[in-house]
Formats: structure tokens, sequence, C-alpha cells
């Protein structure tokens, strides 16, 4: 009795301590549930980039402006007699827009443009991208999926008649296609449109345009047609804003960078499917990738838009600069002018051509290579995408094996004997080879239509891509990787840098000469990753002069004749009043593509011209600085350069 009755007392006391640690955790529970720690992409930011450290002291030689371009200045308003468009138009006009990002921003400007040359009333263009899409959500049209409607027709009000849609009496008439459709190149002229559009415009009231190309007027008018100069400006930075959702999320994000008080870059890879098989850069990559571009290369000699053989030297194009600038070669290029491995770089662009497997070069000399992803949840991204229908899953099925009954007949109608022996059994196929391009190319030679999955990633890259253009053009710094091909093509890293250009010319824009650098790195192939001296001095040499007027000449020599947006000089700028000369830059035609801006007027002077005063000694000082350094190549040389470099262990502490 007694062992029991301890027994009893025991349970007892270990309920009494249960409930009692019960009763505490309860109240601990109650009194903390008001601190807890909610998700944050800052904070997720900083565990996933420990690098990031305190703020630190801004290098002007790294990040400061570019003193030689700072009396530039945005004006793009009318500066001769411009009347308001009268309500009584010729007719409408609609387009369908396909591309993507660039194409469709380059198409709308040239569109807004061709309306006011033909006194036209323009519909909102349809955006493809979105359109095709299988049920994307419900919330948005085509257009007002990527671009605020509302805003863009009270924007330009004063040069434009815009309506979202067709009158009701002329809706059915373009359903049954009873309207003229033309599909104009991006190099038409203002004669086109005058001869061949305005006629059938006046007598069919509707005319109905395509746009493959990337826009659907020639880049540079006529001296005359400044006045439709500024308005493309007009359209594109000021009249084509986001939609609020997109706005407010990449103003997060550029806060969310600016919070770690360092200054970041952008850079934009270019690595894009068309444009490396226009120009056959083929053998640049490995693998599926190589066989995927020359696939594309070869549709695009069918279709006439490449005169070239299927077959050429990707290395040669390398050299002559029609290929672009690697991952691994731009992070070369940034740790010899001086940033340090610490840098918080923004990786722009929804796709990057070849995958992760090319960035790993970058990330290892830059930890801080951050991108949207890095910056947003899951959440925010979805947020901004909408409510969408879900679609089927594409769940990868292994074809049905064959019966005994099927070999034995498929063996019967092989022909004539002797026959030789069967082929092994195929190797198992597993589901990560099926996915995205790499099905097809195991299999057929022929690539099959996207998928409902694919249309939609298409529609989500407009916004992506929206999320990248908004903070390149924020940022501290921008390097693009391609740009100024010559396809004719707009460019992603064409309109950010026109952009940059147009609000403030002396924001840090490097315009490589991607030929120059392909001489640099082909003279020290052999110590790459330990450059020489004289190799480094070249390199900054370069770089530094692509970021003042000697870069901006030679790009406005190669963009502005096939995109008047990334260079939108002289028309849409003017210049504060200044002491220095500036000496005019023709083009082929004779045209002048720099040094021709009008005078500001008076009431931008007085407030620029404070800033530009009070920033020439210091930025004269810099200039200095970086002229005295080229010339030393001595041992205290050695010393600053090593300190530039933040005193990485990587560089060969012998050079």
């Amino acid at each position: 009795m007694v062992f029991k009755s301890k027994i009893k007392w025991v349970a007892l006391l270990v309920l009494t301590l249960s409930l009692g640690s019960m009763v505490a955790h309860l109240s601990m529970t109650k009194f903390s549930s008001m601190n807890l720690i909610q998700y944050s992409a800052k904070d997720a930011l900083s565990h996933d980039f420990p690098n990031i450290v305190s703020p630190v002291i801004r290098n002007k030689r790294l990040w400061g402006t570019v003193r030689s371009l700072e009396s530039l200045q945005p004006y793009a308003n009318p500066r001769n007699s411009y009347p308001v468009p009268n309500e009584n138009t010729n007719g409408f006009i609609f387009a369908k827009i396909f591309g993507g990002f660039e194409k469709i921003r380059s198409s709308i400007c040239d569109l807004v443009t061709i309306s006011r040359l033909l006194n036209a009333t323009l519909v909102i263009p349809e955006i493809q991208e979105s359109t095709r899409s299988k049920q994307i959500s419900y919330k948005f049209k085509s257009f007002s999926y990527l671009y605020d409607e509302e805003q863009f027709i009270a924007s330009l009000k004063n040069d434009v008649n815009i309506v979202k849609s067709l009158p009701e009496h002329l809706k059915a008439a373009r359903r049954s296609n009873e309207f003229p459709i033309f599909k104009p190149k991006n190099s038409a002229s203002p004669n086109f449109y005058i001869k061949e559009i305005l006629p059938n415009l006046k007598k069919a009231k509707v005319v109905g345009l395509i746009i493959t190309e990337g826009g659907c007027l020639q880049s540079i008018l006529p001296p005359s047609m400044s006045e439709f100069q500024r308005l493309r400006c007009r359209v594109a930075f000021h009249a084509l804003q986001f939609r609020s959702e997109i706005q407010t999320l990449g103003r997060q994000m550029v806060e969310r960078l600016r919070a770690w008080g360092q200054p970041f870059l952008s850079y934009h890879p270019g690595l894009v499917r068309d444009t490396l098989a226009y120009h056959g850069c083929a053998e640049l990559f490995q693998d599926v990738h190589t066989e995927l571009i020359q696939y594309r290369r070869a549709q695009m000699i069918r279709q006439g838009i490449i005169s070239d053989e299927l077959n050429v030297d990707s290395h040669l194009q390398r050299e002559n600069g029609s290929c672009p600038l690697m991952p691994e070669e731009v992070g070369l290029l940034l740790r010899a002018m001086g940033y340090p491995s610490k840098t918080i770089i923004y990786l722009a662009g929804s796709q990057t051509f070849g995958g992760q497997r090319l960035l790993i070069p970058l990330r290892a000399m830059f930890a801080n290579l951050v991108d949207r992803t890095s910056l947003c949840s899951k959440t925010e991204l979805s947020d901004l995408v909408g409510p969408e229908t879900p679609l089927p899953s594409d769940i990868f099925q292994l074809p049905r094996p064959k019966s005994e009954s099927e070999i034995k007949e498929e063996w019967s109608r092989a022909g004539p004997r002797p026959r030789p022996l069967p082929p092994p059994p195929e190797r198992r196929i597993y589901p990560h080879e099926k996915e995205g391009w790499y099905g097809w190319i195991t299999e057929t030679d022929k690539e099959p239509n996207p998928s409902p999955r694919d249309l939609r990633m298409q529609a989500h890259r407009l916004l992506w891509d929206a999320l990248d253009y908004i903070i390149s053009v924020e940022a501290d710094a921008f390097f693009p990787g391609f740009n100024n091909d010559g396809s004719g093509w707009p460019d992603f890293s064409g309109l950010v840098m026109g952009q940059r250009l147009y609000e403030r010319a002396s924001s840090r824009t490097y315009r490589p000469d991607r030929k120059t650098i392909a001489a640099l790195f082909d003279i020290t192939r052999g110590n790459m990753y330990h450059p020489k001296h004289d190799w480094t001095l070249s390199v900054k040499e370069h770089l530094n002069k692509s970021l003042s007027e000697e870069g901006l000449i030679r790009q406005s020599l190669l963009s502005k004749p096939n995109s008047f947006l990334s260079h939108p000089l002289p028309e849409c700028s003017c210049r504060i009043s200044s002491l220095e000369l500036t000496k005019q830059t023709e083009g082929k035609d004779g045209r002048v593509l720099y040094g021709d801006e009008h005078e500001c007027p008076i009431w931008m002077q007085s407030a620029e011209a404070v800033g530009v005063r009070n920033d020439d000694v210091e930025s004269a000082e810099d200039d200095n600085d970086v002229v005295e350094q080229q010339e030393r190549n001595g041992p205290d040389f050695t010393t600053s350069l090593t300190s530039t470099i933040d005193h990485d262990e990587e560089w060969d502490p012998n050079d």
C-alpha cells in the first residue's frame, strides 16, 4: 500500500509540474505575441548577402558624376508653333505590337508620332505579348497590363487625340477585316505615311498597323521635323508611365538597395537568343545552347532576316564587337576599374540565355550580386501579376511501352532480310531533360509551338523588365553587356542609356567599345585573372573615356541611326550657360548629333548653374587624380592600386 501511495504522489507531482509549465508557456506567448518579427525582404537580403556592410564613403572616382556633361538638361517642351490637335481628325489608327519590352516601348512612341503627322486619332495599341497569353489576370487589358492608360491619354492631350477603343459602328467592320492593314518597316519614312497611308485613312476612316520590328518610323527625321522628335521624348520619358503597382514595387526595390547606405551598379547582360543568332555568336556557348542559337539563325535565314551563311566564326564576330561581353569579362572590367568585391550589383534582364551557369564567375568576383528575386518576396511578385486562372500542370509522361504484338508487327514490316541487329535499348529519359528548350532538341528538328505556360511567362517577363528598367534608370552607375549591336532592333540597354542621358546626362553610364575590349582581352588571355598594370590602366582609360563626351559621341554615331530614344540629343535637351565651347558632331547625313543643343530657359539656368559651379572644383580634382594615376607606373602606384581594389586576396600582389 505504501508503494502504491508513493506512485500516486509522484504522478500527482508530475501532473502539477506539467500544468504549471503549460501555464507559464501560455503566459509567455501572450505577452510576446505582439513582438513577432514579420518577413522583410530587407532582412532576407541581409541574411543572403552578409557581405553588405555598414555605410561607406562614396568614392567619386567610381560613383561621381561626369563634369563635362553636367550642362546638359532635359527639355522636351515644344519650341515652335505647336497647335493643339483638332477633334475632327482624318480617321482612326489601331495597331498590334509584337515583341518584347523594348520593341513595345519604341513602337508606341512611333505610333504617337505618326498619328500627329497624319492628324489621326490613335486607338490604344494592343500588346500582343499580353493578348496572346492564356488567361492572364482579368484586372488588366492589353495596354494596361504594363502601362497606365489614363496617364498616357492625359499627358498627350495637347499632342494627339487618343481613345481607348474604336466607336461602336466601326468595331464590327474591324472584326471582319474590312479596313486596310499595313505592316510598315521600322525604317519607314514620313513620305511613306503621307503618300501611302494617308489616302487610305481618309477614304476608309480606319487604318490598321502591324508592328513587328520594334518601330514603324525612321530614327533620324529631317531638321524641319524636330518637334516630332521632341514628341517622341515626351511619350517615352513622360507619358509612358508604368501602372501604379509596378511603380510602387519598383520604388520599394530602389529604397531597399539605398537602405544599405552604399551606391549600387546595374548591369544588363543583353544575352538574348534572337540577337545572338542574328550575329552568329553560337560558339561562345556550349552544349545545347549552341544548337538552339543555330536553329534560330536558320529560321532567320529562311525568313529573309539574315542574308549571311548559317555557320560563321563566332570568335571573329567577337573580335569585331558583334558579340556580347560575357559576365565573366564584365566582372574583370569592373574590378580593373577599382570596384571592390563588396560592390552591390543589380542584375537586370528577365532572361539570361545560358542560365545561371554563365553568372558563376561574376558571382565569385562580386558576392553582392542581386536581382528582383533577392529584393522581393514571392507574394509581392505574385500580387504584381494579379489573380490568374491556374493552368494545368505540365506533367511529364514517359511514352507508353510497346506490347509484344506491336513489336512483332513492326518487325514484319521492317523490309527484306537479312536485317541488322536491332538497336540497343534506349536510355531512359528523365523529366528534367524534357523541360524548357532541352526537350525538343533531343527528339525532333522542329521547335514546338509555345505552350500556354510559355505564353504566360512571356507576358510576365514584361513586368520583370519594367521593374529592371526602373532600377537601371535610378542606379548610381549602369554597365551594358550588349547594346548598339547593329541589328536595327531596339535593345533594353539602349533605352536605359537614352533615358539616363535625357534625365541626367552626367550620370555614370558606361559606353564600352566591345571591339576595343575584345582586343584588350586577347592580349592578356594568359593572365586574365592576374592582369598586368599596363592592361589595367588601358581598361581604366577606355572606360573613363566612355563616360565622357568622347564615349557619348561614339555612341551617338552608332545608336541614333537605329533608335532615336537611345540618343535623344540634341532635340530633347538644352544646355545651361557655360564658358566651355562644345564641338559639334555630325552624322553621315550631315545632321548634328551632339553639340547643337539650344540654351536652356532662364528659369532652368538659375536652378542648375549653382550646382554645377559647386561641383567644378571637386570634379576637376578627381579628373586630375585619374590622369596622374595613369602616368605613374612605380612602386607607389602599385600601393595605391592595391588599396583601390580593396586589398582583395584574389589579385596578384606582385602586379
